[in-house]
C-alpha cells in the first residue's frame, strides 16, 4: 500500500508513518460507516429497535473518528508543511472524512425509520427499498477499496455507478407517488419512505466525491462541475491510464 502512495521517497520516515496511520485510520472510520449502512438498512426491513440502537451508538464513534482524523491532518500541514501529491494526499483525506460522516448521518436517520409505525401493507415499501440499499452499500465498499489502492480505473467505475442508483430511485419516487395518490391516508408514511429513499440516493453521490478525491490525489486533477462532455472524456482519459 505504500508503494501506491508513493510515500517511500520521505527523507523522514516519521512522516512517512504519520500518513499510513492517518490513511489506516480513514479506511477503519470507513469500515465503521459501511457496516453503520448495511445495520441501518437491516434495521428497517426487520423494524428491529435494538439494531437501531447500535446504528445510533455507532455513530457517534464515526463522528469521534472524523475529529481525530481531521486533527492529524492539521497537525501535518502545520508541521510537515507538505506539497504537491502529500499535500493532495491530505486534502483528499479530510474532504473523504466529511463525506464518510455524512454517510454515517444518513445511516443513522434511516435507522430511525424503523421506529415509526406501518401497516402491514406500508411495510411493503421499507421492502421496496432493499435493491436500492444493497446497491448504495456495494457502491460504498467499492469506493472505500479503490481508496484504499488509489485505483483511478476503479474509482472510474464507481463514478459511473451512480447513474444506476439514479435510476432506481427514480423508479421508486414514481412507484411511491401511485402509492400516495390511491390511498393518501399513507400519505405521513409514504413521505418518510421517500426521505429514506432520498437519502440512500445521496450515499451514491457522496461515494462519487470520494471518487473524484482519488482522482484529485493520482492525477492532480479537479473534476468537479466538470461538463458532462469534458467530464466524459477526463474519465476515459483517468480509466485508461490509471
Amino acid at each position: 500500500m505504500v508503494d501506491n502512495f508513493s510515500l517511500g521517497r520521505h527523507i523522514s520516515g516519521q512522516f512517512n508513518a504519520e500518513l499510513e496511520s492517518i490513511r489506516t485510520h480513514v479506511l477503519a472510520m470507513g469500515g465503521l460507516v459501511e457496516q453503520q449502512l448495511a445495520d441501518s438498512l437491516k434495521a428497517m426491513h426487520k423494524q428491529d429497535a435494538e439494531l437501531v440502537k447500535r446504528v445510533i451508538k455507532d455513530d457517534h464513534k464515526v463522528n469521534a473518528m472524523e475529529v481525530a482524523i481531521d486533527e492529524a491532518c492539521t497537525r501535518i500541514i502545520a508541521k510537515r508543511q507538505p506539497t504537491a501529491s502529500d499535500l493532495r494526499l491530505v486534502i483528499a483525506i479530510i474532504k473523504t472524512i466529511t463525506d464518510l460522516e455524512r454517510i454515517g448521518d444518513v445511516a443513522e436517520s434511516i435507522a430511525k425509520v424503523a421506529l415509526e409505525n406501518f401497516t402491514n401493507k406500508q411495510y411493503n415499501l421499507l421492502v421496496s427499498l432493499e435493491a436500492l440499499g444493497q446497491h448504495a452499500v456495494r457502491m460504498l465498499h467499492e469506493v472505500l477499496d479503490a481508496f484504499a489502492r488509489m485505483d483511478v480505473k476503479a474509482a472510474v467505475k464507481v463514478y459511473q455507478e451512480d447513474d444506476r442508483i439514479d435510476r432506481e430511485y427514480e423508479a421508486i419516487i414514481r412507484q411511491l407517488m401511485t402509492y400516495m395518490m390511491e390511498d393518501p391516508r399513507s400519505i405521513p408514511n409514504v413521505l418518510q419512505v421517500m426521505w429514506s429513499a432520498r437519502s440512500i440516493e445521496r450515499v451514491g453521490d457522496r461515494c462519487q466525491n470520494i471518487c473524484e478525491y482519488i482522482i484529485y490525489f493520482v492525477k492532480g486533477k479537479d473534476i468537479r462541475h466538470t461538463s458532462q462532455e469534458d467530464l466524459k472524456s477526463i474519465l476515459e482519459q483517468a480509466g485508461s491510464s490509471g
